[in-house]
């Protein structure tokens, strides 16, 4: 574990790079990276804001993240900054990826901590009240954030995406929140997975039991919220591990991250 953080430290220093103007249309550079940033119109009279972070799918962009003005509209909704993540050519390099099988994820998770830095020190936000999620490979990112780093946010909501073809076989502990959404009836990431190159895309039902297991959460309660089906367990800590599905294939609806928002909420997460 040593030795992963000082390499962690290590990147996260490289990536770090001068402070300059950027926001909603104009990337913020950490090193060769960037993400882009957009904060609730009050945020002056505020105080510090909380921070909903996203992961886009394959071939995306934190661009197009921000050109979503629903997404856009529910974060100044909840007061809330949105972090646009931004992959490398689209793809996120995490374990077993098949365009990348020697990769650890390393890279990625100390480009998501140097992001973190840079934009706690040029916005004034509020590291306590921090929700990650992103959809289909974003989402596959959040679940290895929520294994390598759940010390850094408050909560996960994981979108049609899980890991890369099985659970880790150790997880950062204390775990946090996790509120996983997926389409019944999705074929691009089926809740069972499906062979991709080398590789596989992993089973959600297996990262569910592991993060169960992990975490203490147990006495599962069947909810149904509007267009959502969910199972929901708790821990002794109050933290809060929820699988819900809607009837669609593989979509992303803003209405999903208000959800998972509203949950961490209520579990007293923010």
């Amino acid at each position: 574990m040593r030795g992963f953080l000082a390499i962690l430290t290590a990147l996260v220093l490289a990536l770090a790079g001068p402070v300059m103007a950027c926001g909603p249309d104009t990337d913020c550079m950490v090193g060769e990276r960037s993400y882009r940033i957009v904060l609730p119109p009050a945020h002056k009279a505020q105080g510090p804001v909380p921070v909903i972070a996203h992961a886009h799918g394959y071939r995306g962009s934190a661009a197009g993240v921000m050109r979503n003005g629903a997404l856009r509209r529910l974060a100044a909704d909840l007061g809330a900054a949105l972090i646009a993540f931004n992959a490398r050519d689209g793809s996120w390099a995490l374990p077993n990826h098949p365009g990348n099988m020697a990769s650890d994820g390393t890279e990625e998770f100390a480009y998501v901590e140097a992001v973190l830095e840079d934009a706690t020190a040029r916005f004034d936000l509020d590291e306590m009240r921090m929700m990650a999620t992103g959809f289909s490979g974003g989402g596959m990112l959040i679940w290895n954030l929520a294994c390598v780093m759940p010390q850094r946010f408050a909560g996960f909501a994981p979108v049609a995406g899980t890991f890369w073809l099985e659970p880790p076989s150790d997880c950062a502990t204390p775990v946090q929140s996790l509120v996983h959404i997926h389409g019944d009836a999705d074929t691009v990431v089926p809740l069972l997975g499906r062979v991709i190159g080398p590789t596989k895309q992993g089973e959600v039902p297996e990262a569910l039991a592991m993060y169960g297991a992990l975490g203490g959460f147990s006495d599962v309660e069947e909810v149904s919220y509007e267009g959502l089906a969910c199972e929901q367990r708790s821990n002794a800590a109050g933290e809060i591990l929820d699988f819900c599905l809607f009837r669609a294939g593989h979509s992303f609806r803003t209405e999903f991250v208000r959800h998972a928002w509203d949950r961490l909420k209520d579990a007293g997460q923010f």
